[in-house]
Order: structure tokens, then sequence, then C-alpha cells
């Protein structure tokens, strides 16, 4: 099995020096989380100011209140990272959680031509990775690059629609892809995620999943977007693929939901618009020598991340302690592992690397889900622990 290793070199953003950064740690010696500020002279615990991520994020400008918050400097940023991975963690001493905690957990699906057309024959494979390649031909020669061009929910999306429709290959897929509504759906449960350096889950009844590389909004419960991060959105293709309708249980299991390592608040030095043109790329390192490489290009996204979040939160869903929003991605792998025409999927012990120069990077284990650590901390034991240390 590969162990995790983080260090601060490769976890904190290329502009560290002038990032808004935001986090959560574990402190064994309160018995709880604790939000924290990432500075280049350690970590510091806020919670006497913030009490939760979420009450950072409701802030008119919260990277300027996570730079003015003063509090208890815990230690090096290095020393945290190095006892986060569960393999040989010192109890005693501090640890990295996901930088999120009461916000609900959303994600937008079909956000990318490539990730529509995996969906696409996902549907029409009935989650048989032997059928993939054939259906992926046929979809490819009927609409090459012209859904590149469209606009999703335009006049000339309406006209491809009637033509796949005559042809037999409109797919619900197709139908959040190039429609008026996007996907969004409930990743998981506010707490639920898991961050980096953690075990995080695929089902063991899955024999065909993958990682989704994504950025992910900080949303407050205005439905201003205040901030970003890297996620993992891992998905079971195999079980998506027999039925939409199985999309929880494709979506939602133990630790299948990663979120991290920081998140980072907009500001003069980073906007909405530097998502906008992020690349965020995907390594996989597998315990039999194998190795994949890919990436998303934001710039390619069908419907731009503020549309997605007007569609996520505002008159008709309201979230009351905010949102973060998984993108989607470009990222559709197709490369073999075992043998010829059966594509890719993970094995236990897979080491997945999320990065971007502007947010760092995320790295995970693959694991079963009954073999992550369970979940047991929810939104009640925080409120709990939070009362019992004076902080609401």
């Amino acid at each position: 099995m590969i162990h995790v290793k983080l260090n601060a070199d490769k976890a904190l953003p290329v502009d560290f020096a002038r990032a808004a950064l935001a986090g959560r740690v574990w402190r064994p010696d309160v018995e709880g989380p604790a939000v924290v500020a990432i500075r280049p002279d350690g970590v510091f615990d806020i919670s006497r100011t913030f009490a939760t991520i979420r009450d950072l994020c409701e802030e008119n400008e919260p990277a300027a209140a996570l730079r003015a918050a003063t509090g208890e400097r815990l230690c090096d940023l290095d020393a945290i990272l190095a006892n986060t991975p569960p393999d040989g963690r010192d109890p005693a001493r501090p640890w990295l959680l996901a930088p999120v905690d009461l916000q609900a957990i959303k994600a937008a699906g079909v956000t990318f031509v490539v990730s529509m057309l995996e969906r696409v024959i996902e549907e029409r494979a009935r989650g048989n990775p032997d059928a993939a390649a054939v259906i992926r031909g046929e979809i490819n020669r009927l609409v090459g690059e012209d859904l590149q061009k469209l606009r999703p929910g335009s006049p000339e999306a309406v006209r491809l629609k009637e033509v796949l429709i005559a042809q037999g290959v409109w797919s619900q897929y197709l139908e959040v892809g190039i429609g008026p509504d996007a996907e969004i759906f409930s990743k998981a449960q506010p707490m639920a995620a898991v961050g980096t350096g953690f075990d995080a889950g695929i089902h063991p009844a899955s024999t065909w999943n993958n990682p989704e590389p994504e950025v992910v909004l900080a949303v407050a419960s205005t439905g201003r977007i205040v901030g970003a991060t890297l996620g993992n959105d891992v998905n079971l293709r195999d079980v998506e693929g027999r039925s939409a309708l199985l999309l929880s249980k494709a979506k939602d299991n133990n630790a299948s939901c990663t979120i991290g390592p920081f998140l980072r608040f907009f500001d003069a030095a980073f906007t909405l618009d530097d998502v906008r043109r992020m690349r965020v790329t995907l390594t996989v390192e597998g315990p039999d020598g194998f190795r994949m490489e890919g990436f998303s290009s934001l710039d390619k996204i069908s419907r731009d991340p503020a549309d997605l979040v007007a569609q996520t939160i505002g008159r008709h869903h309201q979230y009351p302690d905010g949102a973060v929003l998984f993108l989607g991605t470009l990222f559709a792998p197709v490369e073999d592992r075992d043998a010829p025409g059966k594509g890719f999927t993970h094995k236990v012990g897979d080491i997945v690397t999320i990065a971007a120069p502007q947010l760092g990077s995320l790295v995970n284990r693959m694991r079963h889900t009954h073999d992550c650590a369970p979940w047991t901390f929810g939104v009640s034991h925080l409120m709990r622990n939070l009362a019992k240390r004076g902080l609401l």
C-alpha cells in the first residue's frame, strides 16, 4: 500500500504570499475542529472570531476579515500536513480537515462536452465497459465538435436536439448538457467531506469508477461567490450507467467527496475570472506501477460558473449556511489500465493528486468505503463542541 505524503511546497498556491487561505484542523486538545488562517509564519486558530468556515464566508469581505483575525499560533503548516494522513498519525497532535463545514455540498454535472458524451456512453452501455468504445465512436461520428460551439438552451442547441432525437441518440445527459437547465445535485451532506491526505472511498460493488478533478466554489447564503478550492467528485460509472436514478448511490458514499486543501477567498489577487481560466491537473499513481495524467480546463466549460451558482441558490433554493459547488470536469478517462478495451478504473491504493497553481494540491488515497474512516462527527457534534468551548 502506497502511503500519502504531504508537504507545504505542493499543498500551497504558487502565489501563497498574497493568498487569503483558510482551513480547518482537528485539535485533539479541545476534541473538535478549529477554523485556521494559513499564513507564511504558521497556522493560526481564529475560532474565537469565526467559529465556523460558514461564518467567515458570510462576511462582506471574507479575505479582509481573514487577514485581520487574530488567534493562537498552532504550529508550522508542514507539521500539520505531516500528521494528516492516517498512516502513523499522532492522535495527540493536530491534523488537517476539509476546509468546509456547515455548507450544503452541491455539484454540477455534465458541464463539459467530453464529460457529457461520456455520460451518454455510460447510459447506453448500461455500465458495460466492453460496449463503451463502440458507442463512443458512434456518438462522436454524429456529434463531432458541434457541441463545443453551443450555448446551452440556445436556438442552435434546440435544433441539434431535434437532429439527435431523429437519429435515436438523444439522452437525458444531452438534455442537461445543452438544454436550458443545468444538472445540480447533492454530492454529500454538510460535514461529510474529507480533506487532503485522507483516504477517499469507492464502493466495493463498483468495478468501473474514476476520479473527477474539479474546482469547488464557496458561496455565501446570499448567493455571492466568495472563494474557491479543489475537489474530487468520485464517481461510480457502472452504477450511474445502469440508471440515472442511481445517481445518489454512484456519488454519495463514505469518504467519496474530497475537498481541499484550503479555501482561497477572492480578493484583488484572485477573482472569479481566474477560476474561469483555471487549468486543473490530475495524476493517478497506482500500487501496480500504473500512472495516468489528465486535466480539466475551465475555459472550455459550457456553462459559466456564475450561471451554475445562480441555478443552485436563489429565489427557488435557499441555503442559510451557504453552499459549496463542484463545477464539473472536462476529464473523462478512457485510457486502458488492465486490458485493451477495458478502460480505466481505480484500484485500491491509488494515489490521486488534483492540483491548480492558484489553489495548491489535493491528495487522497483510494480505498473501499468500508475501509475508510467512518463519518462520526456531524453538525450536532460540532454545535455541542463549540458550545462546550464557549464559541457559540
